[in-house]
């Protein structure tokens, strides 16, 4: 017996997909979607191919298991889950200083369009600016200068010294973070967490007068979770290595604070 039909609006429901998100990621129309799980028609080999690809089970499975009585239904792979946790992107690229300890590179607003094309790239992080700040839990941080109103009453020309998250399960809905991505490049936001719902992340700014928005983890490079505002920067300031580290001990109880949120 085939269970095709039930079991691909079964998935597809998990997912909280539309037959017109599926159709889309199949590459059929939506009424073709219809069909299918009307049993009106059955799934070409293509097609067959494409949700295995979606969904963590073989074709045989697809075609004659009912998933609907499967106590737990694992909607990802493994290769699937590292995209989810941002695993499969490239090795973070860093700097060091003379005793092997981790700079931390700061990327202006002017670098910023650099940033999206050299993040990967260690020798375009070697002509950054870089600091150190002793007092920071052992980790691997960047420094990264926000524009705009969006995330008031956080001033514009701020500096985000931010942490690198690694896995993008472990964002913390309402924490604020630096999120590079393909189309919008360096952006500061409060991100709440649908990866294992939709594959998305809500960016949501503190400035009411704009309005939140997802965006698929496709479309995401990187994840830093802010630790440190430095605001007492203006746009005018020198934002060189003694500038920053004259700030360090006034900076301390800024840490502790950002880390408990």
């Amino acid at each position: 017996m085939e269970f095709i039909a039930s079991n691909l609006k079964f998935l597809r429901k998990l997912k909280k997909w539309t037959q017109g998100d599926l159709a889309e990621e199949v590459g059929v129309t939506r009424a073709v979607v219809g069909s299918y799980e009307e049993n009106r028609a059955r799934p070409t080999y293509e097609v067959l191919v494409a949700l295995t690809k979606l969904f963590p089970y073989k074709i045989d499975d697809l075609i004659t298991r009912d998933l609907r009585q499967t106590e737990k239904v694992p909607l990802f792979n493994e290769e699937q889950m590292k995209n989810l946790e941002g695993k499969n992107l490239r090795v973070l690229a860093i700097t060091v200083d003379k005793e092997d300890n981790e700079n931390i590179e700061l990327v202006p607003v002017k670098a910023a369009a650099g940033y999206l094309s050299g993040f990967a790239d260690p020798t375009y992080l070697k002509e950054l600016n870089k600091f150190r700040l002793p007092f920071l839990p052992v980790g691997t941080y960047r420094a990264f200068e926000i524009k705009g109103d969006s995330m008031l009453p956080v001033q514009p020309g701020s500096i985000i010294v931010s942490e690198y998250v690694e896995n993008w399960k472990q964002i913390k809905d309402g924490s604020t973070y630096i999120i590079l991505s393909k189309h919008d490049g360096i952006v500061f936001k409060r991100v709440f967490n649908q990866v294992e719902e939709n594959q998305t992340l809500v960016l949501r700014s503190d400035n009411p007068s704009y309005p939140p928005y997802p965006i698929h983890i496709d479309e995401v490079l990187e994840i830093w979770k802010a630790v440190l505002n430095i605001s007492h920067l203006n746009r005018g300031s020198d934002l060189s290595f003694q500038n920053i580290v004259q700030l360090m001990q006034e900076l301390k109880q800024d840490v502790e604070n950002l880390k408990a949120n």
